[in-house]
């Protein structure tokens, strides 16, 4: 792997057969994002490439949790265009194209996780930074000018980019970008759930969450065989899911979550779902089989020295120095593989399963127990919360509650330290004021959001006389939070 500098950025590139390939890299994802701005680093790529003429060769573009990519493949002289046009772009985004591109993403409607992997980041962090992947924002419609000029301003300079090539830097490669520092994201993201515990959302089957070392090998290891025992026993012998998945999401250096995700014949989430734990609890128990290790370090090595793996390298060096991590190598990598053994592996994944968090299907049940038989815990976001004895109280509309049993329970208390909902079944949701992440309008109403991942609604189709509740949430938000619903998306 060879790097150089151009114009201040640097340059990872390895001969590699075919056309030239190349990755404008950049720090920055949704995660750097927050529930107001959500969408805005997507927006700023589409506005970019949206001054690109016709090309006739490969190109693209796309936006996940941490980092921004302008792909393209092609002849030397259609690379060094393409990375200059866009570098000139990013440099002069064309936002008087904000509305169709806005249109254009709400059309795409794309996510930057699976939705389990995004459910399980929001019940480990919150409605912020990793966690925002479970969400759509207030639509890039309502996104504010100054958040996309200040994303552009932050994060897309030549101190937070990279560039990977497949091919030495051809003549005449420029990347005129503004000169910037690289972000300081300080410490890691802290979790606000710790585990074990699991809980329902609305996802097409089980995912799991394991939280750790990125860099330990017996954890990678160890979730690798699990996957595997997954789809011979889950799809292989039973018939009740097709895919099985299991990635890494970095949330910080030495510091993330891995990952395991299935799917569901509908009807049989709950079986998957406890077979997913059962495997998770028997291997932390019994261990792997030295064949079982032999099986994933070949399988590495297979991949890891394919030819065809040479982006993927040079993309995870760029990566790894944009957010602050240490690369190694793919020699390196086996090396330390090839030294794990089969009980580091079972200590790996035990100690994991002190961290799992569980996402289940809406309306699928489980009763499980943890490594020591003691039940894994429900987690439900009201658990333990009461309603204040002070504060404006406000009832469902007279008709509803002379209609339905349960609108005569329901509760909606307004007070200087936050709202509260009593919901017809007995459940109890709090948002405190101090941690609102955004209040979407909704008509007269309100739908407070909180950093917990409760949501509040203050709406008329649910409590009457409502006027002094949206005045008292307009007067203790900040303004800055308070957003109109997406023009492109019919109120829930």
């Amino acid at each position: 792997m060879n790097r150089e500098v151009i114009d201040t950025i640097p340059v990872f590139w390895t001969e590699a057969p075919g056309p030239l390939e190349a990755i404008l890299m950049f720090g920055c994802g949704a995660r750097d994002e927050t529930m107001r701005t959500l969408g805005v680093t997507h927006l700023v790529e589409h506005l970019a490439m949206s001054t690109l003429p016709r090309l006739h060769h490969d190109h693209n573009a796309s936006v996940d949790l941490a980092l921004t990519q302008f792909t393209c493949s092609g002849r030397p002289e259609q690379v060094v265009e393409f990375l200059a046009r866009v570098c000139e772009a990013l440099t002069a985004l064309p936002v008087e194209r904000i509305e169709q591109e806005s249109g254009v993403l709400a059309a795409e409607d794309g996510r930057v996780a699976d939705p389990q992997t995004g459910e399980l980041l929001s019940h480990r962090y919150g409605v912020q930074g990793l966690g925002l992947a479970a969400y759509r924002g207030p639509g890039a419609d309502r996104i504010p000018l100054d958040a996309v000029r200040e994303t552009v301003t932050r994060y897309f300079h030549a101190g937070n980019a990279a560039l990977v090539l497949t091919g030495p830097p051809p003549a005449g490669l420029r990347l005129p970008l503004p000169a910037g520092e690289r972000p300081d994201r300080g410490p890691a993201q802290t979790a606000l759930h710790t585990g074990p515990s699991w809980r329902q959302e609305d996802v097409p089957g089980p995912g799991l969450a394991l939280h750790g070392d990125l860099n330990d090998p017996a954890l990678l290891l160890a979730v690798k065989v699990l996957a595997h025992r997954l789809r011979e026993t889950v799809r292989h012998q039973h018939g009740l899911s097709y895919d099985v998945d299991s990635s890494a999401v970095f949330a910080g250096p030495g510091h993330g979550e891995r990952t395991i995700c299935l799917d569901a014949r509908e009807g049989q989430e709950q079986r998957v779902t406890e077979l997913l734990w059962r495997e998770a609890l028997r291997l932390a128990r019994d261990g792997v089989t030295e064949d079982e290790l032999a099986e994933e370090l070949e399988g590495a090595r297979e991949a890891w020295n394919d030819p065809r793996s040479t982006a993927y390298e040079l993309g995870e060096a760029a990566a790894d120095l944009l957010l602050g991590d240490d690369y190694q190598d793919a020699a390196t990598r086996l090396d330390t593989l090839a030294g794990v053994t089969p009980g580091q592996v079972r200590q790996a994944l035990a100690d994991a399963l002190r961290t799992a968090l569980l996402v289940v299907p809406c309306d699928t049940e489980v009763d499980l127990v943890q490594p020591d038989g003691i039940g894994l815990p429900r987690y439900l976001c009201g658990q333990g919360v009461e309603l204040p004895a002070g504060g404006q109280v406000f009832r469902p509309p007279l008709a509803d509650r002379l209609r339905y049993s349960g609108a005569r329970k329901a509760r909606l208390v307004v007070d200087d330290a936050g709202v509260w909902v009593r919901q017809p079944d007995g459940e109890v949701h709090h948002v405190p004021f101090d941690e609102v992440v955004g209040v979407e309008m909704r008509g007269p109403g309100r739908v407070v959001f909180g950093r917990s991942t409760c949501f509040v609604p203050v709406v008329p189709e649910l409590f009457a006389n409502l006027g002094p509740a949206v005045r008292a949430i307009d007067a203790r938000v900040p303004a800055h939070l308070i957003y109109a619903a997406s023009a492109f998306r019919p109120a829930d």
